[in-house]
């Protein structure tokens, strides 16, 4: 009797790269920490985990990462990052101000005053800063005018990220369109970034009082007709809370209740400013929230007597962390946020405080739970994108070793990344960013700051004299101030 012979097995073929010798942070639903582990990566995919002389056997010939001596986390998720105007004058509005002074006096006319040049080079900007924290995943809650552009530069540095382009429809607004012509523009810029599988857009409305009903709900019907999710800001202060009160209007989120806008599809930026009844709306209604702590400290917002966020979180609600703006968080460092957030709710005495085990769980896990891509990222599992960081443990301040959940948040572990792989790709060696030549980033980002600056008419107040050394070294020396009486 004859019959088909058996097929011959496929002969094992090298994975794109292993991780080998690694301690593997996987944020996996039990939380299990991987020691002398290995990470195959294969078309930008976690293939397998396990021991090295497994994975070597299972893909030979695979070229190797060494990671002995690191620590190796998911990348982490930046869920509220502004990318455009602030960037490229980071750390230059005075932290004297109101904040409401700081939006209408500063980052208004500067947005007013960008070019699409701007917006692409200081997105690229921010997205190598963030890589070079170790941040995988980039959500942009709303560039003012050059959505695309925004998305080529982020796409240049090779970070996984989200783009919409702000709709606002308040009369005589910079870039403000009628309700129905800002939901034609949300929609364009979601198709046009259609297929794109790191950088796709989504639904970005600028929230507050600046936007009308008919926009608000008008919002929905896109977002759920192409499946994208939708973000906007509410109440990072008292001033939305105020302002609603005024029209008339219930509180902001009960307010957003009763146009029916709530729901697992949207994503508020801030939320911090709520009574009880916003926050029992947010939990009923699966409404996602992203924190910037760091952000409503910059701009003196209230956070540390207002912010409910563990609250929120405790009540099962879905949160994440942001970093905001270069003018209000200073820098995308989504490490700095975790500590400041863990801090902050430690301090506030709020009960039962979210753990340092939590707090790195809303930058990786559940962050991309909350925006709607823990299938995706935001832990280390066979089929999820190899979205990696692999922290180098040699440096001294890991020397010793801590309980690693509490090491990893309260000593703001960015500023030992080493490597970072967005979708299986090096975009970070050896501390060095693959994807962009940064000296050419730096010397035109100073360019630009300055031609920025002018067109926008503003002067960047300085608190410190810059005096040339010649004219220092020639002024005579002045007497050292006399020491106190012990």
């Amino acid at each position: 009797m004859t019959g088909t012979p058996p097929p011959t097995p496929a002969a094992p073929r090298p994975a794109d790269l292993l991780i080998v010798d690694a301690e593997i942070v996987t944020m996996a639903p039990g939380r299990e920490v991987v020691t002398g582990g290995a990470i195959a990566v294969t078309a930008g995919r976690i293939a397998a985990l396990g021991p090295a002389d497994a994975l070597r056997a299972a893909y030979p010939g695979s070229p190797e990462l060494d990671a002995a001596g690191c620590v190796v986390v998911p990348g982490l998720v930046n869920a509220h990052q502004h990318t455009t105007a602030d960037p490229l004058v980071r750390s230059s509005i005075p932290d004297d101000v109101p904040a409401q002074q700081a939006i209408y006096d500063w980052i208004v006319p500067l947005h007013a005053a960008v070019t699409g040049d701007d917006d692409e080079l200081s997105a690229t900007l921010t997205a190598v800063e963030a890589l070079s924290y170790g941040v995988t995943t980039l959500l942009e809650p709303g560039t003012v005018a050059h959505p695309l552009r925004v998305a080529r530069g982020l796409r240049a540095a090779g970070i996984r990220a989200r783009v919409g382009g702000w709709g606002w429809d308040t009369p005589g607004a910079p870039y403000a369109l009628p309700a129905a012509e800002a939901l034609v523009a949300q929609a364009d810029t979601v198709a046009a970034l259609a297929g794109d599988d790191l950088v796709t857009g989504w639904i970005t409305l600028l929230g507050h009082d600046l936007v009308s009903d008919e926009l608000f709900t008008g919002a929905a019907e896109p977002a759920e007709r192409v499946d994208v999710p939708m973000t906007w800001h509410i109440s990072p202060g008292p001033d939305d809370v105020t302002a609603y009160a005024a029209a008339g209007r219930a509180r902001p989120v009960l307010h957003l209740r009763d146009l029916g806008v709530l729901g697992p599809r949207l994503l508020l930026g801030h939320a911090v400013w709520l009574d009880d009844a916003e926050l029992a709306a947010l939990v009923d209604s699966g409404t996602a929230v992203a924190a910037c702590p760091g952000a409503y400290l910059r701009l003196g917002q209230g956070v540390s007597r207002a912010g409910r966020h563990t609250e929120l979180r405790r009540a099962g609600d879905r949160l994440a962390l942001g970093c905001d703006s270069h003018n209000a968080g200073d820098t995308p460092d989504v490490w700095r946020a975790a500590r400041l957030f863990a801090g902050l709710e430690r301090d506030r005495g709020t009960p039962d405080p979210l753990r340092a085990d939590e707090v790195f769980a809303l930058a990786t896990i559940d962050g991309a739970d909350a925006v709607g891509l823990g299938r995706t990222t935001g832990s280390i599992e066979v089929g999820k994108a190899a979205d990696l960081v692999v922290l180098d443990t040699r440096t001294i301040s890991w020397a010793p070793r801590g309980d690693l959940a509490t090491q990893l948040v309260w000593g703001a572990a960015g500023h030992t990344v080493r490597d970072v792989l967005v979708d299986g790709r090096l975009v970070v060696r050896d501390r060095r960013v693959t994807t962009v030549d940064v000296d050419a980033l730096r010397e035109e980002a100073t360019a630009r700051r300055a031609a920025l600056l002018r067109r926008a008419g503003i002067d960047i107040p300085h608190r410190w004299p810059t005096v040339p050394a010649t004219e220092h070294c020639a002024r005579p020396a002045e007497p050292a101030a006399a020491a106190p009486p012990l």
